[in-house]
């Protein structure tokens, strides 16, 4: 066997390799990132989080909500005979107890609020999606869009050579998809604990000293929730890329990966781009060192 015979080999167990790695990336994480990008009132209607936040009416965080709304009570009540003693003014209290009604018919109806804001996301990116769907005449997801990529990037020739220009865009976009199933599942996570915070963030309003709160909360939530409705604009737009020129599949790609960047430039709100957030934090290490 000779040396040229050797490397065929090396390179032909190096393709094999990793086309069965783009093959089970391509098998298995369309469905998944589409559940977890395009959410709706399904992601608090499970029934942990539904006892967790309390929407079932018989337990979780807003009994916790409660409670401190009756302790804000108390304390109104005795700072208001405290400072009539003192002669100080102080907030009229059927302004405070007027205000107090509202924001606890709020706080009991958080439930019901998110669910329905939820709906209306969905709807939103669902409308985009189907008029996407009758312009380009596919369907707007990340299931349709890795059968594209397949039928354009591999070619019968190409399909399995790594060491290609279209071997190249294929790991490219391959890895692209990775790292959109991490960060969008943190999205997804992060989208949850956010909304379990509501009642406390709308609580929070109640206060001048204290509405920060309820602004960063709110930034954060938007910004989450702007994803669902660019994302779908962003897969339109690569759908419509001209099948000759591959490379701009990669520039979309890399505007799925970079969109939550792109919010949080514009609007604010919170970052979950993983592989991001992990280089920040070890350049951050190697500083500190």
């Amino acid at each position: 066997m000779n040396q040229s015979d050797i490397v065929n080999i090396i390179i032909q167990t190096i393709n094999t390799i990793f086309g069965n790695l783009f093959s089970s990336i391509d098998n298995n994480i369309y469905l998944n990132l589409d559940n977890l990008v395009f959410v709706d009132s399904s992601l608090i209607s499970k029934s942990m989080f539904e006892k967790l936040l309390g929407g079932n009416g018989k337990n979780g965080l807003l009994y916790l909500v409660d409670s401190m709304i009756f302790g804000l009570a108390l304390f109104y009540v005795i700072r208001y005979y405290y400072f009539n003693i003192i002669d100080t003014t102080v907030e009229r209290p059927g302004q405070f107890f007027f205000k107090l009604l509202i924001f606890t018919l709020l706080v009991n109806s958080s439930y019901f609020l998110l669910e329905q804001f939820l709906n209306i996301l969905s709807f939103l990116s669902l409308s985009i999606q189907e008029i996407g769907k009758d312009i380009i005449g596919h369907n707007i997801d990340f299931s349709e869009l890795i059968t594209t990529l397949n039928k354009v990037i591999v070619s019968d020739s190409t399909e399995s050579n790594i060491f290609s220009l279209d071997g190249l865009i294929k790991s490219f976009v391959s890895v692209g998809l990775v790292s959109l199933l991490f960060s969008y599942s943190l999205r997804y996570v992060l989208l949850q604990v956010l909304l379990l915070f509501s009642p406390f963030s709308i609580l929070s309003l109640i206060s001048t000293s204290t509405s920060w709160i309820f602004k960063s909360w709110f930034k954060s939530l938007i910004s989450l929730f702007l994803i669902q409705i660019f994302i779908p604009l962003i897969l339109i737009v690569i759908f419509s890329v001209d099948n000759n020129e591959k490379i701009l599949y990669v520039g979309g790609i890399y505007a799925l990966m970079k969109i939550n960047d792109f919010i949080k430039e514009m609007f604010g709100g919170i970052s979950f781009t993983v592989f991001s957030n992990v280089s920040s934090m070890l350049s951050g290490f190697k500083k500190g060192v």
